[in-house]
């Protein structure tokens, strides 16, 4: 065990001393290539940053990832696929980050890195067991495949909205799909070494990113989502649900946040996928926490998720189907006292816009 701990350690090290150092070099190509996020007052003052942001940290997590894979991955048909998979997803990220494109466009570049996966690589969600019944999906998985990748590449996406949030969330799932496999035994698979180089190069990501950024991961923040949901479906070994329910618990605030803002929209007769303000982290900037500390509370919450699937998954069952009932007893709590979904508390939204829209726009309100 400890020889691996060292292995393990050595893969981590390495792609975050190379992501950390080639975060420097992404910065000036994209400052060069006018790959910035620029802050802006339309858009219904989402931007929380002040300051012109080089976007393309997830392509330094992709070099990193890329380096790690010729340093300690092993080639096969199901790593070629993974390779030709992200490329597509990172590709289609930056030229959203250069020019933004239609979310038809990026769709089908997701939709065709999923392709890649499935068809290719072979990597499908066959069959699964639950509640004493077998499902087989048959023909099904393909599709059912393909849709749980893009979601992955989405969630991620979606809630990347605050320094070091999404990058953060990310790690965490990480160490928590490494101290699972550590205990299973199985140092060496395909999943346990993509886990750590992604971790690595997460981690050198994140250094640039924690507020206040230096660079954001942009729309190539999907590639992130990307690696997670193949990694949950490596993971998943034999069809019974409790092996793909674990990991994909890892995920809960992110998946939770995605599924509130659907039901909010469409509560509101909008686009499922219009962007607004009312997200986990603008509730808790609303409740005039900082943004270092509304990102610390959140990376809180999903440890709690992380502990619980660590417990369900190798230590105590019922202990982990406790600490579930517990975590989603507290989210019920946040649901009922902010907006997050319905517009139930006014004070709350008051203090999000405070929060959210900057001086000079309110100086203009005034002087209207």
């Amino acid at each position: 065990m400890k020889t691996q701990i060292l292995a393990a350690s050595k893969i981590v090290l390495v792609t975050f001393i190379f992501s950390a150092v080639i975060m420097i070099l992404m910065k000036k190509v994209a400052h060069h290539i006018g790959a910035l996020d620029i802050p802006r007052s339309e858009e219904e003052n989402r931007h929380i940053h002040k300051n012109v942001t080089p976007k393309l940290g997830g392509v330094g997590i992709f070099l990193g990832f890329l380096l790690g894979y010729m340093l300690f991955g092993e080639q096969s048909i199901r790593m070629n696929s993974i390779l030709i998979g992200s490329f597509i997803v990172v590709l289609t990220g930056i030229v959203d980050d250069i020019k933004p494109i239609k979310a038809t466009y990026k769709l089908l570049g997701h939709i065709a890195a999923a392709m890649v996966i499935v068809f290719y690589g072979g990597i499908l969600l066959n069959n699964i067991t639950a509640f004493g019944f077998y499902f087989d999906f048959g023909v099904f998985a393909y599709p059912i495949t393909i849709l749980f990748l893009i979601a992955c590449a989405n969630i991620i996406n979606l809630i990347d909205g605050l320094d070091g949030l999404s990058g953060g969330i990310c790690c965490i799932f990480y160490i928590t799909i490494g101290i699972i496999g550590f205990y299973q035994g199985r140092y060496g698979s395909l999943v346990m070494t993509l886990t750590f180089i992604m971790l690595g190069s997460t981690l050198g990501f994140l250094l640039h990113n924690f507020n206040p950024a230096k660079i954001f991961a942009g729309d190539c923040a999907t590639f992130m989502g990307f690696i997670i949901g193949v990694i949950t479906l490596l993971e998943f070994k034999g069809p019974a649900l409790i092996s793909f329910f674990a990991p994909i618990t890892i995920l809960g605030i992110p998946i939770l946040d995605t599924l509130f803002a659907i039901i909010r929209r469409l509560l509101k007769k909008q686009p499922p996928f219009k962007a607004d303000k009312q997200h986990l982290h603008h509730q808790l900037l609303g409740m005039n926490f900082s943004t270092r500390t509304t990102v610390l509370i959140i990376y809180g919450i999903n440890l709690l998720f992380a502990a619980a699937s660590i417990f369900y998954t190798i230590k105590d069952a019922t202990a982990g189907i406790v600490m579930y009932i517990l975590i989603l007893i507290l989210v019920l709590w946040f649901v009922l006292h902010t907006t997050i979904i319905s517009d139930k508390s006014p004070e709350i939204t008051k203090k999000v816009k405070s929060k959210l829209i900057p001086k000079n726009n309110k100086l203009k309100s005034a002087n209207k």
